[in-house]
């Protein structure tokens, strides 16, 4: 499913009006969308009264239109408008005038007593919060603070138009009050920053508005991130033929590891292997060769030169060899930060002439010096977690966590990278402004290993002829939903990574069938799916 920004969604409808659609038709489908949407919570809950919190812009003209409707089909409703009439304008003050006229309650909420707000929605059964739309940047203050406070303390649903007010539709940032949804009814296509953190916490069940845009305007706009899907997997994923072989499925080269963290290249291991890489060779500190042979037995192991139990520069030329005769390299967990890792990961970015999976301590070497990889000779994925990406950029893991689209996008363009950043709602950026929102995941996947196991996925799925891009939002979303799989059975505390490793194939299997959960689903504003 595509997901808009402001801009997009504004250009959308900009080219909707040139192509003969006024303004006023695409308010009038969003106010009946959300009016029906309102009608069928209450059937679902009882109540026939309804308080609709507007704004002056044109949210606000949107709840009024739905105000109307909801009027029409004889609901009590009753409209708190935080602005004066002359405050409106454009299609917002028409819809005000129509309000009027049908003899609709209508108070304007200007200079009131802190508590006017609360006592003006108690007793009714649903609240629609047309207060903000997508151009809002918060945080909300002063009476619409108070509005914000009121609807969710009110103790009954809200349905949002657009976007929950308090929450900025580009970023999914909350910095203030944010209503919190029991349904959002958006308008056109889902905001991207519906689906993120922490805006994907406060919409509630996602309904999209049909507005009678028609396909080719959408397509007409450069639409640049979506929500990943089975669908899309299982495309992308396509069965086996019976007449193949080890070798039809690529050759992978894992480096990794140290005295300190042999768990880190098993698991990188099994990750690929369990993502259907024909052949996987491992290549470790020659001091943990012993114990990674025996644990992983179907990898084919290789010790290389180290000092302490970690790698030497000196096994850059040999890794340099090995690449020869692999279709893909991943480099970096538990290889530590010590000045000898620093110069075999800038090696391999110079001149390994595969693909290259960079992850964790390959990622930390380089920290503060992120141009170094548009030096790279082949495709590169990173693979940070916000702390990672953060020493990469030279910014805190907050400022990360803060604009998490910004920051993957931005490590992108500097980096010419793919980049994947791990989290809640994993994000995958390309160059080229594409991005993927990867709704797969679970809080059980906090644990140690598991990125291990997602640069593993990534490397053998590129190495079965899949492009980096692909490559990395396929991997994330499979890894992802095996998480889930686990979680379905177990629980979400406790999980292991390799219980996550082994459960992609079963993953893949069900994407195929067709039986894989979407965890978003986005439905129509009448409420079929």
């Amino acid at each position: 499913m595509k997901l808009v920004t402001t801009s997009e969604m504004r250009a959308i409808e900009q080219r909707a009006v040139e192509a003969g659609i006024p303004t006023l038709v695409l308010m009038e489908h969003a106010g009946r969308a959300v009016a029906q949407v309102a009608l069928d919570v209450l059937r679902m809950r009882g109540g026939r009264r309804v308080a609709v919190i507007c704004g002056r812009g044109n949210n606000g003209g949107d709840g009024l239109c739905a105000a109307r409707h909801l009027h029409n089909a004889g609901v009590d409703v009753r409209v708190l408008l935080l602005a004066r009439d002359q405050d409106l304008s454009g299609d917002a003050a028409l819809n005000l005038r129509a309000a009027r006229a049908a003899g609709m309650e209508v108070d304007n909420v200007v200079g009131v007593a802190d508590g006017a707000i609360r006592a003006g929605i108690a007793g009714y059964n649903l609240l629609v919060d047309a207060l903000f739309g997508t151009g809002f940047r918060g945080p909300a203050v002063g009476l619409a603070a108070r509005a914000i406070e009121a609807m969710n303390e009110a103790l009954v649903p809200v349905v949002s138009v657009d976007v929950p007010s308090g929450l900025e539709a580009d970023t999914g940032r909350v910095e203030g009050p944010c209503v919190r949804a029991a349904v959002t009814v958006t308008m056109g296509l889902p905001k991207i920053g519906m689906v993120v953190y922490p805006g994907a916490a406060f919409c509630g069940e996602i309904r999209v508005a049909d507005l009678g845009i028609p396909k080719a305007v959408i397509q007409d706009v450069g639409i640049s991130a979506e929500v990943a899907t089975a669908a899309q997997v299982a495309r992308l994923l396509p069965p086996r033929a019976p007449d193949t072989h080890k070798g039809t499925y690529g050759r992978v080269l894992l480096v990794g590891g140290s005295t300190w963290f042999s768990g880190a290249p098993r698991l990188m291991a099994l990750g690929a292997l369990r993502a259907g890489a024909g052949l996987v060779r491992l290549a470790v500190p020659a001091s943990i060769y012993g114990p990674v042979a025996a644990s992983i037995v179907e990898a084919m192991p290789l010790g290389l030169p180290d000092r302490d139990g970690v790698l030497e520069a000196a096994s850059l030329d040999q890794i340099l060899e090995l690449a020869e005769d692999a279709d893909v390299v991943a480099i970096g967990p538990g290889m530590t930060t010590r000045a000898d890792v620093a110069a075999v990961i800038q090696g391999v970015i110079r001149s390994c002439p595969r693909p290259v999976v960079l992850d964790a301590d390959g990622i930390n070497v380089l920290s503060g010096r992120a141009n170094l990889l548009r030096e790279a000779r082949a495709p590169v994925v990173l693979t940070p977690h916000p702390g990672e990406l953060g020493r990469l950029l030279g910014v805190s893991t907050a400022e990360v966590q803060r604009g998490r689209i910004h920051a993957v996008r931005s490590a992108a363009r500097i980096t010419g990278a793919v980049t994947v950043l791990k989290g809640a709602r994993t994000l995958v950026a390309h160059s080229d402004e594409r991005l993927v929102v990867i709704p797969t995941g679970n809080p059980g996947m906090a644990t140690g290993g598991m990125g291990d196991v997602l640069t593993g996925v990534i490397a053998a799925l590129i190495a079965q002829g899949l492009g980096p891009f692909d490559a990395a939002w396929v991997g994330a979303y499979l890894h992802g939903a095996a998480g889930d799989h686990v979680a379905s059975a177990l629980g979400d505390r406790g999980l292991l990574a390799r219980e996550v490793a082994d459960a992609i194939p079963v993953v893949v299997r069900r994407a195929h069938e067709g039986t894989l959960p979407e965890p978003i689903r986005f439905l129509h504003a009448a409420g079929a799916a």
